[in-house]
């Protein structure tokens, strides 16, 4: 178990109680995982998305999505890693690749254990604790992602389009993004509406969802350079409550 943080600044919930999402720009972000724990491995962290696997769930049949996914139980006891299990959505939240359970590779043994990934859900666990301080536990999933693209090959950060993960909240975190043009982030009301949009272009910028209340997506990214990789790394943390 990981003990978990006191509640994070009231700018940051003020943000999310009032538009359903918050961008916290790179620097600040820092600043608030370090608040909420040690980032001393980070590097080791960042360095692990060149070890994920392909992602073989790809209704469209595409081969540009890598991915590892492990499993958390959260509660006011701490935090607690799961038995490895499958991810699922219903066909209404991914019409896409949604309806079947989807076996991805775990995380690493010393990536599930780091610092950084700690921090991380602790972070969580105290922002969107605080947002619905009534919930006893919560399912977390958390989503090591890499989109790539090639010349003609766009990758796509959200193949099934503007969407909710039909969860409680979401944290987009970027990790790296190398070589690539575009990724923009769109957010929207329930009933289509453009809320904004911007893109995260540096490392620890982020996005904060309340996914009742607003959808997202992600456009296609493409190769600056059509001759050298071409990537962006997410780490994608999603809170339900259970009880």
């Amino acid at each position: 178990m990981t003990a978990l943080p006191a509640t994070p600044v009231s700018g940051l919930l003020a943000g999310l109680s009032r538009d359903g999402h918050v961008r916290p720009l790179g620097g600040a972000m820092r600043a608030l995982l370090e608040a909420a724990g040690p980032l001393t491995d980070w590097a080791a962290f960042a360095d692990s998305w060149n070890r994920l696997e392909l992602d073989r769930y790809m209704a469209d049949g595409g081969r540009y999505r890598r991915r590892r996914h492990a499993v958390h139980a959260v509660s006011r006891r701490g935090i607690e890693m799961q038995p490895h299990q499958p991810h699922w959505q219903g066909l209404d939240y991914n019409p896409l690749n949604g309806g079947i359970e989807r076996w991805f590779e775990p995380l690493e043994p010393a990536i599930a254990g780091s610092y950084s990934l700690h921090t991380v859900l602790s972070f969580c666990a105290g922002v969107f604790g605080a947002l619905a301080p009534g919930v006893v536990d919560w399912k977390v999933e958390v989503h090591q992602f890499r989109i790539e693209a090639a010349a003609g090959e766009p990758g796509q950060p959200t193949p099934e389009g503007v969407h909710r993960d039909g969860v409680d909240y979401v944290l987009v975190l970027l990790v790296r993004r190398d070589n690539i043009a575009s990724g923009t982030t769109t957010i929207h009301a329930p009933d289509g509406r453009s809320l904004g949009s911007f893109t995260l272009t540096e490392p620890f910028d982020a996005v904060l969802l309340d996914d009742s209340r607003v959808f997202h997506g992600v456009t296609p990214v493409q190769p600056l350079d059509p001759a050298r990789p071409a990537y962006r790394d997410v780490l994608v943390v999603t809170f339900r409550r259970t009880a």
